[in-house]
This record gives C-alpha cells, structure tokens and sequence, in this order.
C-alpha cells in the first residue's frame, strides 16, 4: 500500500501532542474527584455544544438505550453526514487500551479528539472547541474542577472519566458464573458451552470483557474505503482488520460488524459458521463450524443472555436534566 496518507501521519501527530498537554495539564489540576469530573463530562457527552451545527451530541451516536451505540450501518454527524463505521459500544469501554475500530488510540482523552475534529463527526477545530467552551455554562466548572479556563486536556479527561463510569458485570451470564444456575435459559447454557467448545468463539472474544483486544479480519469482503488497521501500518496484509468488539449487551448493539454489514445476531452466528466470505487476509481462525441449526439457535440464546438491561436505566449515565433535548 506504500506510505501512510498525509491525513492518517497528521492525525497521529495531533494525538502525540494532545498526549503531552493532558499529562502536563492534569499534573497542575486541582484537587478534585474522579465523580466529579464524570458528572461534568455526562453533562459534555450529552450537550450538542461541541458539534459545528449544534446539532451532535457524542450521545447522538452512543445511546444508553442501545448499550451505548446508534442502531446505525454508519453514524451520522454535523449536517447530517455520513461516516464510514458504525459506533462501537462505550459499555466498559475504560478497560479497554486500544480505541477507534482500528484501534489507533490508546486512551480515551487522545480518542475524544477525533471524532470532535472528523468533519463527518463534530466538525470543530480545536480552537473552536476551547471557544465554546469558554463562552458556555460549562466555565465555571472547569475553573472550579481544574483550577484552569476551560481546554481540551480538560475536556477530554471529564469525558473520558464519564466514560470509564460506564461500568456493567450484571448480566445473567455474569449472574450465572457467580452461582445462580437459573439465571440463564436451558438454550444459553447450551450456548455458553458452544461458546468455549465447538464454536471456538473464545480465541477473539476473551476475557472478562469477551475481547481479546486485537486487529483481526473477520473473512468480511470489503464494500467501503475504510481498510482498518492498515490504514494507520501501510501494510496489505493489515487490510481489513478491525479490533474485536465487546460481546457484553451484543443483543442491543445491531446491525453488526465495523460498518453494520450484518443485521442480526443470527446472520453473525451464521457468517461465523459459514466460515466467512473469501478474502486473501481473513484469520486463520475463521473456518466452516458444522454447527446444526439448533446450535446456532442456542449460540444466539448465550449470546442475548449477555445483556444488561441497567445500561439502559441507570440515571448516572442517562441526560441530565439540565441539558435540553430528548434523550436520544
């Protein structure tokens, strides 16, 4: 593919010098609690202030009510248009170290950054950003929580801190590990079994968080410009891999996949079964299953059984009253 673009060498600059302006930034903050920085951020995250048109929320695109995604192919931004990935899930998104579906942030505060500069995103310029900011409703907090006008060191630690809040280990699967044998259904048993046996999901979807957090091609032809990895390496062999998602509230996060190709939870299990569509870089991983209709049928039922339905209603992530609008 030769050398990176201009655009992706430009980004990674940016994210190198916003890293060194938190650390320094912080380091002079106030002292202050991680609680309250999140209430201010929950507040960010859910006002349209920092969109070009006033009309984006980071809420827009990261609902509570669909575990913290949009129910999009491909989110949409300022003026209605289009990006070329669908929102990921914010559902215990602090315990992850590699960000963006390329996974080329390692922090949530350098990852805020671009979707607020993507003009298919926020559209804002960083000095458009520290410029509303300072004219909002939102200064005093900043001078009281971190001693300082309000800058993007700041506001992108208040999002992250709201953001590493989002915190769910509640689902009858997590219920059923601790003890509670009835917690899941006959079928989700089933599955679970399928899950860490003949399915092999586990290889990717590891951990407490069902991530492994790495790069892999999911045997996925590709139908947009968007090639993943290698877009930050340069690299062919990089071409369409895309970081493993979290399978924690799967049931809530449709359509599927980095740009919403698959519909439902059934089409995944039986794109998985099939052993995937034919393509020169897809993980060795992914090969033909043999699982029997009632197998993928119960894969389906563990993979619901993941779901946290507090996501949806715990008020210390919904809007706050004090922000005008519907909640999305």
């Amino acid at each position: 593919m030769g050398a990176r673009s201009s655009k992706t060498l430009y980004s990674l600059a940016v994210l190198a010098l916003a890293g060194l302006m938190v650390g320094t930034a912080l380091a002079q903050a106030p002292a202050s609690t991680p609680a309250q920085r999140a209430e201010l951020g929950r507040h960010l995250f859910y006002d349209p202030l920092l969109s070009s048109d006033g009309t984006v929320a980071c809420a827009s695109c990261h609902q509570p009510q669909r575990a913290f995604t949009d129910g999009r192919a491909t989110s949409l931004g300022a003026g209605g248009r289009a990006g070329v990935r669908s929102a990921p899930s914010l559902v215990n998104v602090g315990a992850r170290t590699r960000l963006f579906w390329h996974g080329g942030s390692p922090s949530l505060e350098l990852q805020a950054l671009g979707p607020l500069s993507d003009h298919n995103e926020h559209d804002l310029s960083p000095g458009e950003v520290v410029a509303r900011l300072r004219g909002s409703r939102y200064a005093p907090d900043f001078e009281r929580l971190y001693g300082r006008p309000a800058d993007l060191s700041a506001l992108t630690d208040a999002l992250a801190a709201f953001q590493r809040s989002i915190v769910s280990y509640q689902s009858p699967f997590d219920r059923y590990s601790a003890g509670d044998a009835g917690a899941m259904s006959e079928a989700a048993v089933r599955g679970l079994d399928l899950f860490y046996g003949k399915a092999e999901c586990f290889h990717c979807h590891a951990g407490r968080n069902l991530s492994d957090n790495l790069p892999h091609n999911n045997a996925l032809l590709l139908f947009n410009p968007d090639i993943g990895l290698a877009s930050l390496t340069g690299h062919d062999s990089d071409v369409g891999k895309f970081i493993t998602p979290t399978l924690r509230n799967v049931a809530l996060t449709a359509p599927y996949m980095h740009a919403g190709q698959l519909q439902t939870l059934p089409e995944v299990v039986a794109h998985y079964n099939s052993g995937g569509e034919p393509n020169p870089n897809a993980d060795p991983l992914i090969r033909p299953l043999n699982l029997t209709p009632q197998e993928e049928a119960d894969l389906v039922a563990f993979l619901e059984s993941l779901t946290d339905p507090a996501v949806a209603t715990n008020p210390a992530w919904g809007r706050p009253h004090s922000v005008a609008g519907e909640n999305p």
